[in-house]
C-alpha cells in the first residue's frame, strides 16, 4: 500500500474513509490490542498522511453509482460507498484488501488492486 501511495500523484479517499479507519484505531484501543499512547500515535501519522488527500463527498453522484454496485453484487453499504466514490471521481485504481469489494469494483469498471 504504501508503494502505491509514494507513487500516487493525488490519493482520493471517500468520505466515510477517516470515521471508519478511527472506528478500527478505538476498537483497537478499547480491545487493550493497542494503548492510548499508540493510539494517538496512529490517529497523528493518519491525519499527517492524509493531510493533502482528495476527500471525496457523498454526493448524488456517488449515492447513485453505490447503489448500482449494491444492486450488481453482495455488498456492505460502506464498501459500495468507497466504490461510488472511486468511479465518480474516476479513480486511476481501485486499491482494497477485500476481495469481495474488489470483484465489485472491477465490474463496475474500475482498475483494480489486491493489497
Amino acid at each position: 500500500m504504501l508503494g502505491w501511495c509514494d507513487q500516487a500523484t493525488e490519493i482520493i479517499l471517500s468520505g466515510i474513509a477517516l470515521p471508519e479507519i478511527i472506528s478500527a484505531f478505538c476498537r483497537l484501543q478499547r480491545e487493550g490490542k493497542i494503548t492510548d499512547t499508540q493510539y494517538r500515535q496512529l490517529k497523528s501519522v493518519l491525519l499527517a498522511d492524509i493531510e493533502d488527500a482528495a476527500i471525496c463527498d457523498l454526493s448524488p453522484v456517488v449515492l447513485a453509482q453505490a447503489i448500482s454496485s449494491l444492486e450488481k453484487n453482495v455488498l456492505r453499504g460502506m464498501d459500495a460507498i468507497h466504490i461510488g466514490s472511486a468511479v465518480a471521481l474516476k479513480a486511476d485504481v481501485f486499491i482494497s484488501s477485500d476481495k469481495r469489494q474488489l470483484d465489485a469494483a472491477a465490474l463496475m469498471d474500475l482498475r483494480i488492486e489486491a493489497v
